[in-house]
């Protein structure tokens, strides 16, 4: 708060000189109480991210038209504007005219106020994302916290528009998306926790700090267990924004189109909207925590401005979410719940315990002294842990083959 009043009373001091300079009165400027200063900071703030909100689905929409058209061998949308850029503002346009129908028996209140829970908490997440080195944007001391937190708001959203919209396809597409959410919640989180463990704070610019020597530098090249605390985050992540393979909840040939079948218009353009912002907002937490977030991959002085270090991070995620959507099939649901339960959770908490030793024996100071050189235990993990893991399943699949159980012959039936 206190950055926050002292950039306001350089606006206040800034915009007294302009207006003097323009011959509108210098001194009305000066008068104006610096918490209306913060406070119409903090609205503009608030109006830039809604715009974010609202400006990044649209260019991912047409982003992911482009690349199923490429992975399809079709040239895409090619007819509104030049080479098809404006189709997704027509498609915009086209859902604002739609006629607004709400069933007639659901519940009127939760049905409306549905969409706006999911989008409120994916407006809620740009705030904390530090997209460029500042003091204030995106410094909050508990920003993992809050996103994590802030997040859970959509599962409650969706669940609001099954119930709402009196269908059993719109019931069992959000039970299906809530079970999917809160069990991919576990394991991102305690991936998330390995971050914690291993940076000491919440604050997801001080995590980005901690990284900025350069690629070598990164978290998820520190250690083996951080690399796989990554790759269960990335693949939790695209589970947690409904993506395939992990659609269930809107599984067409089985649920029409899941939990929003019975909206239409605008209040559908809410979840889509939010759909395409959740996508940023997990490529953006995952840029930030293992790939160094706006720090420069050569380290030094940056030769591009941060944020565009950043959009072109997240950008290349998001790049390879679009590669499996259209990729691979899509899963079974015992299939999905498979996954997490009986492999995303135990390896998290193998990567935990693996973590904590390598942070201990860390600051013990132990390693592997070659010569001069000195090499830390996390670099040696790269060696060890790999080796173990091939030892431990050749030991596990080394064994004798299984005597075949013997079968007892049917018996005709004495009726």
């Amino acid at each position: 708060m206190r950055d926050m009043e002292l950039i306001a009373e350089g606006v206040r001091t800034g915009l007294a000189k302009a207006t003097q300079t323009l011959g509108l009165g210098g001194e009305w400027p000066l008068a104006l109480p610096l918490n209306a200063v913060v406070a119409a900071m903090y609205i503009a703030l608030a109006a830039v991210s809604v715009g974010i909100v609202a400006a990044v689905p649209i260019i991912l929409v047409l982003a992911e038209r482009k690349v199923s058209a490429y992975f399809q061998d079709r040239l895409g949308p090619m007819r509104v504007g030049p080479w098809g850029l404006l189709v997704t503002l027509a498609d915009g346009v086209k859902l604002l005219f739609k006629e607004d129908i709400i069933p007639p028996q659901g519940d009127r209140t939760l049905f409306r106020l549905a969409p706006y829970v999911v989008f409120a908490s994916s407006f809620a997440a740009v705030v904390a994302l530090p997209v460029f080195p500042s003091a204030i944007l995106g410094n909050v001391s508990i920003g993992i916290f809050y996103i994590m937190a802030i997040s859970s708001l959509g599962a409650l959203g969706i669940m609001m528009a099954g119930w709402a919209s009196n269908s059993k396809w719109s019931l069992f597409g959000a039970m299906r998306a809530a079970a999917q959410i809160v069990s991919y919640e576990i394991p991102l989180g305690l991936s998330i926790l390995m971050i914690v463990m291993t940076t000491g704070t919440l604050n997801m610019q001080e995590i980005v700090q901690g990284q900025s020597d350069g690629i070598g530098d990164w978290l998820v090249f520190r250690h083996p267990f951080l690399f796989g605390a990554g790759l269960i985050y990335f693949i939790s992540s695209i589970a947690e924004v409904n993506r395939t393979p992990f659609d269930l909840p809107e599984a067409e040939s089985e649920l029409v189109a899941g939990f929003h079948t019975e909206y239409s218009g605008i209040r559908f353009a809410y979840f889509f909207l939010a759909e395409y912002a959740n996508m940023f907002i997990v490529t953006a937490i995952l840029t930030t925590l293992f790939f160094g977030g706006w720090s420069s991959p050569l380290g030094g002085e940056a030769l591009l401005p941060g944020a565009v270090w950043f959009i072109a991070k997240a950008a290349v995620i998001i790049f390879v979410m679009m590669w499996i959507r259209w990729t691979l099939p899509r899963v079974r649901v015992d299939q999905l719940m498979n996954l997490c339960w009986k492999y995303f959770l135990p390896i998290s908490f193998v990567n935990i315990l693996g973590t904590g030793v390598l942070l201990l024996l860390e600051g013990e100071g132990i390693g592997l002294k070659l010569g001069e050189a000195f090499i830390g235990v996390g670099a040696v993990s790269w060696v060890v842990v790999p080796v173990a893991l091939v030892v431990t399943g050749l030991a596990a699949f080394s064994g004798g083959d299984a005597k075949p159980r013997a079968v007892r012959p049917l018996t005709p039936s004495s009726s």
